[in-house]
């Protein structure tokens, strides 16, 4: 489909006609003869004398190049362009951090495969987790994992299969034995700093309570929610293991979730750690951003060579075929 850019520029078109009509015509001083008795010779002829005026008749194809080079003119101005099929790209309007914790604790054997085989907890999340994040399209995941010290596993990035990659290359007690959530929750605050998107979703998944973190788990969930971070956070294990850092602390859980407007959700089995999965997404629905143009190439230049060509024709046609006639009045 052809489209005009500047269809406004269609308005000068008279603008020739308009020029004619009321402007003087051009004046250019000549040479001449000068007549010591022209005052006689006007007597007798009974003539007033008033300026004279050289008359360049124009033939008929400088008329009709001249109209057809000031159309194609005109429309070069216009700016014609061919406008293709519309295209919709789809940008993440969500961050998503995923916060997984992998200490020691992570390696307790209490959940279930479909057989009925024992399980490690850190293997069920990554199964669970990793699925979580292929249906991810659309959204931007960031991976954090930790223990006595948080890492940035995967920044924020649309790669989901790096971020699945990524998680099922760690292993228990890779970031040490303890549990410090608060300084988990922290650096994801941190890595939420360069975020432009309006949903910041933080999901955290724990088995065990906060051993000596430098900033309260309370603490960073008032921060995370003055940054606007909603935070799901997601307890494992036992809530009554036989030490302190293994229980599952979930009056800390759900503070933190009620604190930045998320919610707690408890697992102990990999059926039920796919259904809190799966009920995150439905409180959580993911937002995009949907931008839709249509691809436009210009074609300006074609009727612009077309009136450069037409003036040379012309030229051509008008050196080499005759001169123009001179009319005096």
């Amino acid at each position: 489909m052809i489209e005009l850019a500047h269809p406004w520029m269609l308005i000068l078109l008279p603008l020739p006609l308009l020029v004619w009509r009321f402007l003087r015509p051009y004046r250019q001083s000549v040479h001449a003869l000068r007549f010591p008795f022209f005052a006689r010779i006007v007597e007798a002829a009974g003539v007033t004398p008033r300026e004279g005026a050289l008359l360049v008749t124009r033939r008929r194809i400088q008329m009709i190049a001249g109209i057809l080079v000031w159309l194609l003119l005109l429309l070069s101005l216009a700016g014609p362009e061919r406008v293709g099929e519309p295209v919709e790209i789809t940008n993440a309007a969500r961050d998503l951090m995923l916060v997984v914790d992998i200490s020691e604790s992570m390696d307790e054997q209490d959940f279930e495969t479909g057989d009925g085989e024992p399980l490690q907890r850190l293997a069920a999340v990554k199964n669970v987790v990793g699925d979580f994040i292929s249906e991810r399209e659309g959204d931007r995941v960031a991976l954090i994992v930790f223990g006595a010290k948080p890492f940035l596993q995967a920044p924020f990035t649309e790669d989901l299969q790096a971020v699945r990659d990524l998680l099922n290359l760690t292993t228990v007690g890779m970031a040490g034995p303890h549990t410090n959530l608060g300084d988990a929750i922290g650096l994801g605050i941190r890595s939420f700093e360069n975020s432009q998107v309006e949903q910041r979703l933080m999901i955290l998944l724990s088995d065990g309570a906060d051993t000596g973190s430098r900033m309260s788990p309370v603490n960073a969930a008032e921060i995370a929610a003055q940054n606007g971070i909603q935070i799901f956070t997601i307890g494992v294990g036992d809530p009554t293991g036989n030490q302190e850092e293994n229980q599952v602390d979930i009056a800390a859980l759900q503070d933190i979730a009620q604190r930045t407007g998320g919610q707690f959700f408890f697992a102990d089995d990999t059926e039920g750690l796919a259904q809190v999965y799966a009920r995150i997404d439905e409180l959580a629905p993911r937002l995009v951003d949907t931008i839709s143009y249509r691809p436009r190439d210009s074609l300006a230049h074609l009727p612009a060579l077309a009136a450069a060509l037409l003036i040379l024709l012309s030229q051509f046609l008008l050196l080499y075929w005759s001169r123009p006639e001179r009319a005096y009045g």
